[in-house]
């Protein structure tokens, strides 16, 4: 000590001083919390600790006394450590040493203690807290899939019954949280099947399972655990289904080829009712035909409105508001029209389509009796529950906006608007007639009719009468000079606002829209015009049971049956038939539904029969070609064109049919009058003119009232043409058609008139080849003063029409009569033919009114002009049989009834062309021989 020059007893007081500072200044233990509480994902490292680990200390801020410096874990030997992050704050982590797997241990439990870092560098004099317990637990991944207990499963079932579970399948999951060990869903992988599963993994059927469709399914599941995982490999499920006696309905075809034309066929000729002996004391049966995707309906007749009024013995007089588009009936053709069913014509309002009705259409004086009817298709509307939809509207046109009457649809109630006017007492009137019912907004066909009897109002609806469910009155219109403007499809706003447009537009579909003033329809009427052709019908019904009761429903497409007999009402069901009274029906897919219940003694249903669900195929019917033929050129004189009567431009005109069968081989009919069968019916001719049209200060066609009288036939023309409609068999239009006149008076200036002619079937369904005619003059006729028939033959007649000139000339060659004789015999003849001729046009002269009334029923080829007339007498004829003028026309006229002309002798059979020549020479001889021309 003494060599270091400090004395040894000062030593000893400063390691004395420095362990007494030491001692002072690490004086106090860290502090943690008693407790603490992790969580650690598997596979992960860090824990999450509640509180954080920190260990805090006293002796702070002295360095290392106040600092930490390690925790210690303790126990279990925890795969954990437990790191400082800051000596100074204290603050440390706990971290996993290892991978920490939740399906080997899910929770740890161990002691954790903090050390301060002691009185100096070296770590001498550690301090240390108090015991912590901390509790860890790991949490789960969704590491593993489920897995099936079973490599596969095996069941059955007996067809036809319901099974709350046929089996069950079970899969597990090794995961260890309950949220991804355990299985949550079930699911069937194979599409269509009738099996469904729970999340049990019980398996039922769906639907009754039949041994005859099928005798084993194999069925794939899969498996879901709470976290969604899917099973990696799905199982299979086999069921063999156990065939037994099922009760329900046996020996019955999925479906019925129809051929259209073959009436009643029955659907179901070898079903029967299978109970298994099961004792029951009623059965009812119920079959449906489900037509509804057909036209307006079912199907219907596809004439127009007008024809089938006719048809159905409607009165006459109707107005078509929605015509097919024409020439004539042209509002309707900006409206969308669907006419792709069957010709049906449909016209379809979306919202923004309506047409204004012409003037002269409407129909005027809608006294206090008037019938409206149309059909109707019309859903609901959303969004628009507070618009009206105009079917028809009646307003002023101009300056006011007043409704007179209107049709329209709100809120899915029908309402009728009729505003009367002051004509008879000023005081409040029934105005608006409201009906509620289903039918409005079904989107299904329904055919409306409303009769006005004012102040009643009834509404038919497929026949069946509903009563206004609420009448509001209003006062009368007061009467003024402002045009009222008829609309479809909307109303007509004409005043109250700066453009008169359309307002309240319909949305749906209408067809046969009609109004009828001053009658109302009958109900035997209605229900034709809305009667189905198709439906169901009984064959034989003559040989059911007393003990079967059946009911049909108005449109017969439902019909049930009852019977306390099982085999009565297996031979009632066998004779249940389809029928469709259409010649050309619509082609497609009919549904056949049938519900069957079965009682039974002291029960009220024991057996349960399954539903049945047929098809009907109505194969495409034999589609007719309709021909139009004759002679395209009519070439005549002036004068014939210049008559009371002018001349017949269809006289030659031939109307045939032909069809194709499924054999290929065509059938031909070719219809004349007398002939009583007609394969079928024709619904209108049209004529056009081709070119200009009609000059009505010269010319015209038109055809006259009485040539229609006894057919259903009505005719309208104007300058573009004649239309001849109406249902009525080809036959009668024929004879129509050959009384169709053309006159132009004013000849001089015609070079040529050309028309055009088209018939039709099923409202343009079928229509005819265009037939084009042209009418012209005899040119080289004005220099002459007597036409020479023989010379100059009419170019539309055949040369069956004279046969006279080929027996004269043949007679001449073969015979060897003098010149002399012949001479003097044509002499005499024509002597006595002019003097009969006078005596003719003096009588002519004196009967000029009434003759021209008998010459409208005469051939227009035998009309006679005395301009040109010259009289001819065959010398080879008999001349021991006078006949007279008047005969002659009486003879002609007989003809004409029989429609005996040369169109008809289209064969070369020699005993007809002998019957044609002996009548040809009979009416030639005294009519067509001009003694002129004549060479002696």
């Amino acid at each position: 000590m003494e060599m270091l020059g400090v004395p040894f007893a000062l030593v000893w007081v400063v390691l004395g001083l420095s362990c007494i500072l030491a001692g002072k200044v690490n004086k106090h233990k860290p502090w943690i919390e008693t407790s603490y509480h992790g969580v650690i994902t598997e596979n992960m490292d860090t824990v999450l600790l509640d509180p954080p680990l920190v260990a805090l200390d006293k002796d702070a801020p002295v360095p290392y006394a106040g600092e930490i410096c390690a925790f210690k874990i303790h126990g279990q030997e925890a795969p954990f450590e437990a790191v400082v992050l800051n000596r100074t704050s204290g603050e440390g982590v706990l971290r996993a040493k290892g991978p920490v797997d939740c399906e080997t241990q899910k929770e740890y439990t161990f002691i954790i203690q903090a050390y301060d870092c002691g009185a100096e560098a070296s770590g001498a004099s550690w301090k240390k807290s108090h015991k912590a317990v901390v509790h860890i637990q790991v949490d789960d991944v969704n590491e593993f899939s489920p897995v099936f207990r079973e490599p596969m499963y095996h069941a059955s079932a007996m067809e036809g019954k319901i099974y709350d579970s046929i089996l069950q399948v079970e899969a597990w999951d090794q995961d260890c949280s309950p949220q991804y060990s355990q299985i949550c869903n079930y699911d069937i992988v194979t599409s269509n099947t009738p099996f469904a599963i729970d999340r049990n993994g019980n398996i039922r059927n769906t639907e009754r399972l039949s041994y005859d469709k099928k005798q084993r399914y194999k069925v794939m599941v899969t498996a879901f655990d709470c976290g969604q995982k899917r099973a990696t490999e799905s199982v299979a499920v086999h069921i063999d289904v156990k065939p037994v006696c099922k009760p329900g309905w046996q020996g019955w075809n999925k479906q019925v080829d129809y051929e259209p034309g073959t009436g009643s066929k029955q659907l179901f000729p070898k079903m029967h009712l299978e109970t298994c002996d099961g004792p029951l004391s009623a059965v009812r049966a119920m079959v449906e035909l489900q037509t509804s995707h057909i036209g307006k309906g079912c199907d219907r007749e596809t004439y127009s409105e007008k024809s089938m009024q006719k048809l159905c013995g409607a009165a006459s007089g109707s107005t078509d508001l929605l015509p097919a588009p024409s020439i004539s009936t042209n509002w309707t053709a900006s409206l969308l029209t669907d006419s792709g069913r069957d010709s049906d014509l449909i016209f379809n309002f979306d919202g923004r389509q309506a047409a204004n009705v012409p003037e002269q259409v409407v129909p005027q004086n809608l006294t206090d009796q008037f019938t409206i009817a149309t059909w109707m298709k019309h859903g609901p509307s959303p969004g628009l529950r507070a618009e009206k939809e105009t079917l028809l509207c009646n307003s002023d046109k101009t300056e006011m906006n007043r409704h007179h009457y209107s049709l329209y649809v709100h809120n899915c109630r029908l309402v009728f608007l009729l505003r009367r006017d002051f004509t008879q007492v000023d005081t409040f009137r029934p105005a608006e007639f409201h009906w509620k019912l289903e039918q409005i907004c079904d989107k299904e066909w329904h055919y409306y009719v409303i009769n006005v009897e004012f102040p009643a109002v009834t509404l038919f609806v497929d026949g069946v009468t509903y009563e206004p469910y609420l009448v509001t009155d209003d006062w009368p219109i007061h009467p003024s000079s402002i045009d009222t403007q008829l609309t479809v499809g909307a109303c007509w706003q004409g005043g109250e606002v700066s453009t008169p447009r359309f307002t309240q537009f319909f949305r749906g579909s209408l067809s046969g829209l009609t109004i009828r003033p001053g009658r109302i329809e009958t109900q035997k009427v209605i229900s034709c015009l809305q009667a189905c052709k198709e439906g169901l019908d009984i064959h034989s019904l003559e040989s059911l049971g007393k003990d079967i009761k059946f009911h049909f429903n108005p449109a017969q497409s439902v019909l049930v049956m009852e019977g306390e007999d099982l085999e009565s009402v297996n031979t009632a069901m066998a004779k249940v038939s389809y029928i469709n009274s259409r010649q050309f029906p619509t082609a497609g897919l009919r549904q056949l539904h049938i519900t069957t219940t079965v009682q039974c003694f002291g029960e009220d249903i024991c057996i349960s029969i399954p539903d049945i669900k047929a098809l009907v195929m109505v194969l495409p019917p034999s589609e007719p070609r309709i021909t139009i033929a004759g002679s395209d050129q009519l070439v005549r004189p002036a004068a014939d064109l210049r008559g009371s009567m002018g001349v017949a431009p269809f006289k030659e005109l031939r109307i045939t049919s032909t069809v194709t069968k499924g054999d290929g081989v065509p059938f031909s009919a070719v219809y004349r009058p007398g002939v009583l069968e007609a394969m079928h019916n024709l619904d209108y001719c049209d004529v056009l003119v081709i070119g200009e049209e009609l000059n009505p200060e010269q010319e015209s066609l038109e055809i006259h009232h009485s040539s229609l009288m006894g057919k259903h036939l009505d005719a309208t023309n104007s300058t573009s043409g004649i239309s001849i409609y109406g249902v009525d068999s080809m036959a009668h239009y024929e004879e129509a058609l050959r009384q169709v006149r053309y006159r132009n008076w004013r000849p001089a200036t015609l070079s040529n008139r050309r028309f055009r002619l088209t018939c039709s079937e099923l409202n343009g369904r079928y229509t005819s080849n265009e037939f084009n005619l042209e009418v012209s003059l005899v040119h080289n006729a004005a220099p002459v003063e007597h036409v020479n028939h023989m010379a100059v033959q009419s170019q539309y007649m055949r040369s069956v029409h004279h046969p006279l000139m080929v027996h004269s000339v043949n007679s001449h060659i073969s015979g060897t009569p003098p010149a002399a004789t012949v001479v003097v015999v044509i002499c005499i003849a024509a002597l006595v033919c002019i003097v009969v001729l006078g005596i003719y046009r003096l009588h002519s002269t004196h009967q000029d009114s009434s003759k021209s009334e008998e010459d409208g029923a005469k051939d227009p080829e035998m009309d006679w002009d005395d301009s040109t007339l010259t009289i001819t007498v065959n010398p080879m004829e008999n001349v021991g049989e006078p006949q007279t003028v008047e005969e002659v026309n009486e003879e002609e006229e007989d003809e004409q009834a029989g429609d005996i002309t040369s169109a008809e002798s289209d064969d070369s059979d020699e005993t007809e062309e002998e019957e044609d020549d002996e009548k040809e020479s009979k009416l030639k001889s005294k009519l067509e021989w001009d003694s002129s021309s004549i060479t002696y």
